[in-house]
């Protein structure tokens, strides 16, 4: 169902790709947007037990377009850095697809966003967090993409 990568040797091993979903700030999620169009738009995450978690407003062109087809794609830049002198760029990407749901049980909700809470504020009290949850419950829904497929990609090594 989904393809190999055509450069072996620059295939990123499992853990590779666990370590840049981990330590990434900022992904692209992928979905079949209006009139067919695909609509990637960037977003925080937090990556645990092969799931990654999102927090969206309750309306907008992405819940929209996860309403009619749940399968996405998200990505994510470990590394980009310019390699001038050799007309190229030192990378590292992950990729993962899979299939979103909108957490409707408050319990999932409320585990899934202290995730995204304790990447971003790691050294936040836990009265902190929750006050601050507690002030945008009522307008949050959370996202839970589960992963059914992972590949990594690194530039290709100098022989």
């Amino acid at each position: 169902m989904f393809r190999e990568m055509r450069r072996k040797n620059q295939v990123l091993t499992a853990a590779a790709c666990e370590e840049i979903l981990r330590e990434g700030t900022c992904g692209v999620l992928a979905v079949a947007g209006d009139d067919g169009y695909p609509y990637a738009v960037p977003l925080s995450y937090a990556h645990c037990d092969n799931r990654i978690y999102f927090h969206c407003a309750k309306s907008g062109h992405k819940l929209d377009a996860i309403a009619r087809n749940e399968k996405a794609s998200f990505c994510v830049i470990g590394q980009d850095r310019i390699l001038p002198e050799e007309y190229t760029t030192d990378y590292r990407s992950v990729i993962v697809f899979g299939k979103i749901r909108i957490l409707e049980d408050d319990a999932e909700k409320r585990a899934a966003i202290k995730e995204i809470g304790r990447k971003y504020a790691p050294d936040a009290s836990d009265a902190s967090l929750q006050a601050e949850i507690d002030g945008y419950w009522k307008a949050l829904c959370v996202l839970e993409m589960t992963i059914e497929h992972m590949s990594g990609k690194r530039r290709k090594q100098p022989q």
